[in-house]
């Protein structure tokens, strides 16, 4: 026999003295032999409960309070009328307290139902929620939170918008709507009523400054729960654009846009995986920020969040590979594996023509052979690349870029002997500008042209020799790494490791859809940017649980998947008149059964609740 209780709120009316009195009391419902009957639990005096509709739910949190649960949004009303029980309780006899004021009010395992008259109401989806809210308790982020003096209200707002991150992301404001449409009140006890837009922002103000402890000890509980090596880190950089002018916010800067959006201000951030994909810290910095730059704040961060300095194999593109970036690695006692810089293919030239020493890798089942071949010069390792696939790519976007090109110089030699037949010649400046404007439209082509003005007259020349020089380069790239012990196959295999961090930045911008930015200040900036690394360790914990149970799917796919699951209430109308209220989680289907056990998963996400109403 499953066992119930609920309290709810009745208006009592007296008459004394020709006067009519009204006061309010707190009931719930006990089962006697005849049936449920209405036990009084305390007299609200001249606590004013709101407005009648409002009253079921002023009971429900009593009940809580009482039964030793702390509210989200403190209630002076609930306070009061908790005050008034226990008062009531220390007076009481022992035999005015055998039936405890919190106990549950028996609901037999069968009772007779008119099936006519069943009804189900507030269904809500909880698949993802469910999922999610249970990857928050493994990672065990509310002791971590807790650790960094976070409060129990803000701690569990925090697990809302993250949660909202990962399951439905959108703004603050449409937050709201969100967790009143799902089971955030059944699975995270919070009353989605009281929730408001306002102290969503409060709470990122509250939560800013702790990044760095929070990931620290977070990839700590990633590194033990998976038995992660941490011998390799990935580091890169992307950016965003925001919404609207961002004019108070030092970070909100102009630069070369990953998104192609030239119209926008930017962000920057720097991210920092592990070689199996789960974050280990980021940075967020101004949109203009060079990559190459970063460097040393990457590793002072990374070294914060490890507690120790060296060890690793630092893994990055081409943008950070200047030899003053090398140097600092180095000095600070990390390996170094990355791309070298695409002009400075020219120098191996000699390397790359040698027909000797190359080897065939077959990067996957389906794709061309790369053709590597590793040299070694002085303290490093070179590993010369050729990939057929890359050469159509880079011949096919340079003859692309060519073209579209040579019609803007042509135009452009037009402008320039319209306006000096006119006898108002273009200035210097503007047409540097305007030449300027061309070479960074037209990167892969531009820097094989050259365009100068001779007595009045645009002209432009293609340089015949570097152009074929780059034909000749075409799928032609090299690594180069500070690790002697490593094969060629290694050396390759370990730098492709770095397209995690591309997909990575993939679901952080699209899944979990950190872009557009919003937000105007800099430190919400910074929090909403953290809040989406936050869901991403979540989804990082999903896929790698699943993965290890043989299940490659993403966590965008598996959202839709879940979304089948829900919470109802279902009403069972009695044949004695009353009515059994039944809420809890609906029967999975055979997919959705499938994810939770893999994730090893109660397939209930909350606790039955059955009450007579």
């Amino acid at each position: 026999m499953h066992i119930s209780r609920v309290m709810f709120i009745k208006r009592s009316i007296s008459k004394q003295g020709g006067k009519t009195y009204v006061s309010h009391v707190l009931v719930e419902s006990v089962l006697t032999p005849a049936g449920p009957r209405h036990k009084t639990i305390c007299n609200l005096g001249k606590m004013d409960p709101g407005p009648k509709e409002d009253w079921l739910l002023l009971a429900e949190r009593i009940q809580m309070a009482l039964g030793g649960q702390s509210s989200l949004f403190p209630d002076p009303r609930v306070d009061q009328a908790v005050a008034r029980i226990r008062e009531r309780q220390a007076k009481a006899s022992p035999a005015e307290l055998e039936e405890p004021l919190t106990g549950e009010v028996a609901v037999p395992d069968v009772v007779p139902v008119k099936t006519s008259g069943v009804k189900c109401q507030d269904l809500r989806k909880v698949g993802p929620l469910h999922v999610g809210h249970q990857m928050w308790q493994r990672l065990q982020l509310d002791a971590v939170l807790k650790a960094v003096g976070i409060s129990a209200p803000a701690r569990k707002l925090t697990e809302v918008m993250t949660l909202n991150r990962l399951v439905s992301p959108c703004s603050e404001l449409a937050m709201v709507g969100w967790a009143r449409r799902e089971a955030v009140n059944d699975v995270l006890g919070v009353d989605a009523e009281q929730l408001n837009e306002d102290k969503f922002y409060r709470n990122m103000d509250k939560l800013h400054g702790h990044r760095l402890e929070i990931e620290r000890e977070l990839y700590a509980r990633e590194k033990s729960l998976f038995n992660l090596e941490g011998s390799l880190v990935l580091y890169d950089m992307t950016n965003t654009y925001f919404e609207g002018q961002a004019a108070r916010n030092p970070k909100a800067m102009r630069g070369h846009s990953k998104e192609m959006r030239t119209d926008c201000k930017l962000v920057a951030m720097g991210l920092m995986l592990d070689a199996d994909g789960f974050p280990i810290g980021h940075e967020v910095y101004a949109g203009n920020t060079i990559d190459g730059t970063t460097v040393e704040a990457m590793l002072k961060g990374l070294e914060a969040r490890t507690g120790r300095e060296g060890g690793s194999t630092v893994v990055m593109d081409r943008g950070f590979a200047s030899e003053d970036n090398l140097k600092l690695v180095r000095s600070r006692h990390y390996d170094y594996l990355m791309a070298g810089f695409q002009q400075q293919r020219n120098a191996l030239l000699k390397e790359f023509e040698d027909l000797e020493g190359w080897e065939a890798i077959q990067p996957s089942a389906n794709k061309v052979p790369v053709q590597i071949k590793r040299i070694e010069k002085g303290d490093e390792v070179f590993l010369l690349c050729v990939s057929p696939a890359r050469a159509e790519k880079e011949r096919a976007i340079r003859e692309r870029q060519e073209k579209r090109l040579v019609k803007d110089l042509e135009a452009l030699v037009k402008a320039v002997a319209k306006a000096l037949e006119q006898g108002e010649p273009m200035e210097d400046k503007e047409l540097g500008e305007r030449i300027g404007r061309l070479r960074e439209r037209y990167p892969r082509a531009g820097r094989y042209y050259l365009v100068d003005r001779k007595e009045g007259v645009l002209e432009w020349t293609l340089k015949a020799e570097q152009r074929a020089r780059a034909e000749e380069l075409d799928g032609a790239y090299f690594l180069r790494t500070s690790r002697k012990d490593m094969g060629p196959e290694e050396i390759w295999r370990t730098y492709i490791v770095l397209t995690r961090i591309e997909s990575a930045f993939r679901d952080l911008k699209g899944t979990l859809d950190m872009r557009p930015v919003y937000h105007q200040k800099e430190i919400r900036v910074e929090t909403h940017v953290f809040l989406a690394v936050l869901a991403f360790h979540l989804q990082a914990v999903i896929e790698r649980t699943l993965k290890e149970a043989g299940d490659h799917t993403s966590w965008e796919t598996l959202r839709e998947e879940l979304g089948t699951h829900h919470v109802v209430t279902t009403l069972l109308p009695t044949a004695d008149g009353k009515t059994l209220a039944i809420r809890r989680g609906s029967v999975p289907d055979r997919r959705v059964g499938e994810i939770y056990r893999h994730l090893d998963l109660d397939p209930e996400p909350m606790t039955p609740i059955r009450t007579w109403l």
